[in-house]
This record gives structure tokens, C-alpha cells and sequence, in this order.
């Protein structure tokens, strides 16, 4: 990318995006990638605020937690452009993605201690080796798989589901992924001719948006069912008449 002003950080030493580098600020290389993860940060803060004060399982707070972290990374990495910022980004989306593993399928697992124990490792190996090897088609390829290992369990959740309110959180899941996929490939294909044009759309910066709604969207859906499956009596509410959010009724006895 054609550079504005002078790096603060350095030479860019990881993958370079469709945005021009240092144009506003030479403490931030792509203002717009940095700053378009704010808004998953505060999602996963409601959704956060919602798991604490409802008492859902711990599992949600981390996740949300985890969302936090995966967009923080995301801020540094685009705001350095450093190998190891990049992989402070990669890492937290493959251990994301193995918190998602968990949760949609220890319900059922028979050995259920043996899920945890298993994705911790494989969670830390990866970071081991993340750490020492770089990655291209490879991670992306890897964190491809995980996906789509998740979906088989989020589709029967879907088909379970009963209630409308939850199926259109699983629509606006999949809607914002489609989105945000678009965004992601037209950025990356056709930088070239975007950065001819006058006004750049910044695909890229639009990935950061529509992934943390998307997020928001999968983690409120989860949450909705794992109530259901406690027999936690769950609505999908509102906050501020916009954001939904899983609101329970836990039995006395609970």
C-alpha cells in the first residue's frame, strides 16, 4: 500500500491491507481497520453485562470476554501492521473458535472432561507453534475448518428452536457472516482497483463491524439456548428497543 506518513513502528512485517498506511496519525497505520473493531468491543460488553447479571454459566462471560480480546488484538495489529501484533490477532480467533467448539457440543459429549482438556492443549499447541512459524493460506485454511465444524451443531439449534425471536437472531448470524464475507473477499481481490477509485468503501474496516454484530448475534442465540436447555424459561428482550439480549427465568429451586 502506498504509505502517508512515517512509520512509527517500523517497517510492516505482517500482512498489509487495502487501506493506504500512516495517512492520518504515525502511531496508526490503518485508521480505519483499527478503529472499526470498537464497535465488537461494546457488543461484547452488553453481552458481557447480560451473562453477569442474569447468572448465566461462566462459559459466556469468557466467551464474551474472549470477543473482547479478539477485537483488541485485531486494534494493535492494525494500528502497528507487525508480525507479532497479527498473531496476537490469529491466535485469540482459533481459541475463540475453540470456545465455540465447547459450547455448542459439550452438552451432549459422553466424556465430558475430556473436551476441555483436549482443547486447552490443542488451543496452547497452537499458540506454540503460531509463535514460531508463519502462516498464510495455511492459518486461513485451519480457521476455515473450525467454522465449519461449528455449524452442523448451530443448524440443529436453529431447527430445534421453536421460538421466532431466536431464529431471527440465527438469520441476522448468518446474514451479517454473508456480509462481512463480501466485504472481506472484495477487499482482498480487488484492491487494486479500489484503490484507484476516488472514495476507498474500506471492505476491510466493514469485516471488523459486521463480525462483531455477527458475534453478538451467535453468542445471544447460544445463550437463548443453553437456557432453553436448563429450563431457564428465556425471552428475546431488547436493550435501548435495539440490541437483544436473552432475558431467563431461572426456577426457584436453581
Amino acid at each position: 500500500m502506498e504509505d502517508g506518513l512515517s512509520s512509527s513502528w517500523g517497517p510492516v512485517t505482517s500482512t498489509d491491507w487495502c487501506e493506504k498506511n500512516y495517512v492520518h496519525s504515525s502511531y496508526i497505520a490503518e485508521l480505519f481497520n483499527t478503529i472499526s473493531n470498537v464497535p465488537g468491543i461494546l457488543l461484547a460488553l452488553i453481552g458481557l453485562i447480560n451473562a453477569l447479571r442474569q447468572q448465566f454459566e461462566k462459559r459466556f462471560s469468557v466467551l464474551h470476554i474472549s470477543n473482547m480480546i479478539l477485537a483488541i488484538g485485531s486494534m494493535l495489529y492494525h494500528s502497528t501492521l507487525q508480525r507479532m501484533q497479527q498473531q496476537g490477532d490469529e491466535t485469540p480467533m482459533v481459541w475463540e473458535m475453540l470456545l465455540y467448539f465447547y459450547i455448542l457440543y459439550s452438552p451432549d459429549w459422553h466424556y465430558r472432561s475430556t473436551m476441555p482438556i483436549f482443547l486447552f492443549f490443542y488451543g496452547a499447541g497452537f499458540a506454540v507453534v503460531h509463535a514460531i512459524f508463519r502462516f498464510g493460506i495455511a492459518f486461513k485454511v485451519h480457521y476455515i475448518i473450525l467454522c465449519l465444524l461449528c455449524i452442523p451443531r448451530m443448524y440443529k439449534y436453529y431447527i430445534y428452536t421453536q421460538d421466532i425471536s431466536a431464529k431471527r437472531l440465527a438469520k441476522l448470524y448468518v446474514a451479517t457472516l454473508f456480509l462481512g464475507s463480501i466485504c472481506w473477499l472484495s477487499d482482498r481481490v480487488f484492491c487494486k482497483e479500489i484503490s484507484s477509485w476516488y472514495f476507498n468503501p474500506q471492505g476491510h474496516a466493514l469485516w471488523h463491524v459486521f463480525m462483531g454484530f455477527n458475534s453478538y448475534f451467535a453468542n445471544t442465540f447460544l445463550m437463548f439456548c443453553r437456557a432453553q436447555q436448563r429450563g431457564w424459561d428465556p425471552k428475546v428482550a431488547h436493550f435501548l428497543g435495539v440490541f437483544p439480549y436473552v432475558k431467563i427465568q431461572k426456577p426457584k429451586s436453581q
